[in-house]
């Protein structure tokens, strides 16, 4: 798997996962998007949005998978990341299909 380098911060990293995340079924919902920003601390959304709205699928995996194979991610970091991700999807009361492949494709990466 070939990588794509970013200068993220775990922040960073954390908002565009979820960012990914809540456009997995290319609906971004107002539900979804308010849970990320109860997640942060950074006034880095938009700029990771515009970043996000630039990629395509395969650089957004790519990203998330480099950053997080160069920060050494700890089990218990992948664990809560994972979490996050699930009530992301339960933000909005629905929890679709594409959200589900997409959550096992993640856990996949997070191993």
């Amino acid at each position: 798997m070939s990588t794509e380098k970013t200068n993220w911060s775990k922040e960073d990293f954390i908002i565009y996962t979820l960012i990914y995340c809540a456009n997995a079924d290319y609906v971004e919902e107002k539900l979804e998007l308010d849970f990320i920003k109860s997640k942060i601390n950074s006034s880095n959304l938009e700029n990771l949005k515009a970043e996000f709205s630039n990629d395509n699928d395969y650089a957004s995996i790519q990203k998330i998978y480099a950053f997080i194979e160069e920060h050494n991610y700890s089990q218990e970091d992948k664990q809560k990341l994972l979490e996050d991700i699930k009530e992301l999807f339960m933000s909005d009361g629905k929890y679709q299909t594409m959200e589900h492949n997409l959550m096992l494709g993640l856990k996949k990466i997070l191993r």
